[in-house]
């Protein structure tokens, strides 16, 4: 399961983005289960379409009417005890009716896809929610959803695939309006409507629903805007107005390339981390992002960015240079730097891979010392800075130790230990699920010499080698040399952390269990219980 929390800290936002894709959480099928629910199973179903809060309630009785009826048909397999669907929930209806508001030949349905096993089977699901698009009655082949998790995101996307997903400009006029109608739009121009490069190109603006599109194959529009070849233009407002990406004749178009390039190219030069921003500087997948931390309210600080715009230019599409406002929306993001307001103004440098920080030894702000640093850290010619917290005077004397940056070499690889990490998030609301278990844990280790129960916040400690993911992690040590480690990947109950220990860092094979089936049982195959090692909330 992905992101747990928002896009308060700087670490979600970041990695979010940046590790998941744009439709946000999942929980995977057997995660979690809640209060086993009654099943009417006397009930009779029929073929009737029925509503809720203006979406379709779905099952295997109805399923192919909804398809005949409806020409486009995004449906949302769910399960009720998944907290992610639950968030979904009044999203999905707002544009439901945001769509039917707009008499929109698109609509929305949703299946329990833990009663309706024989549909999830069908359309493997395995995860929670999945969304996905069915069109003109196909259910072979439907199309997996790509937009984002909200209200606005789900109406765009859908809009895209309702209608067509280019405009076509049929002359000078009407391109000239277009291109002027915001403040950025993507407009191809080809000779051929129906060539290959041109199908990509489609297919592009279909998917990349948050900017428009136009098309033009009139010789007067080539004329107009000075090309005499195909090519794909991006025009903007700011910066420098407008980039062509000319189609190579030999190659076509690729659409992951092409997709890249638009996102790269309809940034600023400089952005400024906004709520507005967001999604656009995270969804670029650019891998370094270059910050400037500085308080607005300071004309001093303000006239930094001179030099800072100064040096973005060199590495637009591998560096992206951002303005952080440590006063205002920024002032959220400070701690996962360690940093405070009074910090600013300060540079850091982000390598969005792993969350590795950089920073100069000292702040210098002209346009060639950031130039030296950016290429540095891009050469691999210097190192990054790790955060770590100060380690609680009591760490060593607890049940379970307490861990920090500075501290963690000298423990994790002690060699006549083997030492059980869980790396955890505060706010985390799988590693609260198991605080207990751990703590029952360190009760029964706590006298034992040869091992060591632990536990580090992996989110204001950064280590070297090791990059987490997702929380909880859970890592084993054994001792001995060789720096050895391990992921824990089983039940997070303290009889199975114990097998775990006492078998020296393995499970020992059990044999298997012989299926049967209770009297009275529908045969039908409950979720595994809290604790599985899927109960993870990823970055």
């Amino acid at each position: 399961m992905r992101g747990c929390g928002g896009r308060l800290v700087w670490v979600l936002v970041l990695s979010l983005a940046w590790l998941g894709p744009a439709v946000g959480g999942e929980e995977e099928d057997g995660e979690v289960v809640a209060e086993e629910e009654e099943e009417g199973d006397d009930e009779v179903l029929s073929d009737e379409l029925k509503e809720e809060d203006g979406v379709l309630v779905l099952h295997e009785h109805n399923f192919a009417r909804a398809l005949r009826e409806h020409q486009l048909l995004l449906v949302e397999f769910y399960a009720p005890w998944c907290g992610h669907c639950q968030r979904l929930a009044p999203a999905f209806a707002q544009a439901a009716a945001a769509l039917r508001n707009e008499s929109s030949p698109a609509r929305l349905g949703k299946v329990d896809a833990t009663t309706q096993t024989a549909l999830a089977s069908e359309f493997g699901i395995t995860s929670y929610p999945t969304l996905k698009l069915f069109r003109d009655g196909n259910r072979t082949h439907p199309l997996a959803y790509t937009g984002h998790m909200d209200a606005k995101g789900i109406v765009r996307w859908m809009e895209r695939r309702a209608g067509p997903s280019a405009t076509l400009l049929q002359d000078a006029a009407t391109a000239a309006a277009f291109v002027g109608s915001q403040d950025v739009v993507v407009v191809g121009f080809f000779k051929d409507l129906e060539s290959e490069a041109a199908q990509v190109f489609y297919e592009v603006a279909g998917e990349v629903v948050d900017m428009t599109f136009g098309v033009a194959e009139a010789a007067e529009v080539f004329e107009a805007y000075g090309l005499s070849a195909d090519t794909v233009c991006l025009f903007k407002k700011f910066d420098e107005g407008r980039t062509d990406f000319p189609v190579d004749p030999a190659r076509g178009l690729d659409a992951a390339e092409l997709t890249q390039l638009l996102r790269v190219h309809r940034l600023e030069l400089v952005m400024e981390f906004t709520n507005e921003t967001s999604d656009h500087i995270f969804g670029a997948k650019i891998p370094h992002h270059m910050l400037l931390f500085l308080n607005k309210s300071s004309s001093g600080q303000l006239a930094l960015r001179d030099g800072f715009r100064a040096a973005a230019g060199t590495f637009r599409g591998k560096v992206l240079f951002v303005v952080v406002d440590v006063a205002g929306y920024g002032a959220d993001v400070l701690p996962f730097f360690g940093l405070t307001p009074a910090d600013a103004p300060t540079l850091r440098l982000v390598k969005m891979e792993n969350n590795r920080k950089y920073q100069m030894d000292q702040d210098v702000f002209s346009d060639t010392a950031i130039r030296t640093f950016v290429q540095g850290v891009l050469d691999g010619k210097l190192k990054p800075r790790l955060l770590s917290a100060e380690p609680p005077e009591d760490w060593d004397t607890r049940p379970v130790k307490v861990l920090v940056g500075k501290t963690f070499e000298q423990v994790a690889y002690d060699e006549t230990k083997n030492v059980f990490v869980k790396f955890y998030a505060p706010w985390c609301s799988h590693c609260q699920a198991m605080a207990a278990a751990w703590e029952e844990l360190g009760e029964r280790y706590k006298d034992r010499e040869d091992i060591v129960i632990a536990e580090l916040d992996a989110t204001a400690n950064e280590l070297e080698n090791i990059t987490i993911h997702g929380f909880p992690t859970l890592h084993y040590f054994p001792a001995g040399p060789g720096r050895k480690m391990v992921e824990y990947k089983s039940n997070r109950d303290v009889e199975t952390f114990s097998k775990f220990l006492e078998n020296g860092g393995t499970l020992p094979e059990e044999p298997p269990a012989v299926p049967k089936t209770p009297e009275n049982s529908t045969g039908r195959e409950e979720p595994s219980p809290l604790g599985t090692a899927e109960s993870r909330d990823e970055l």
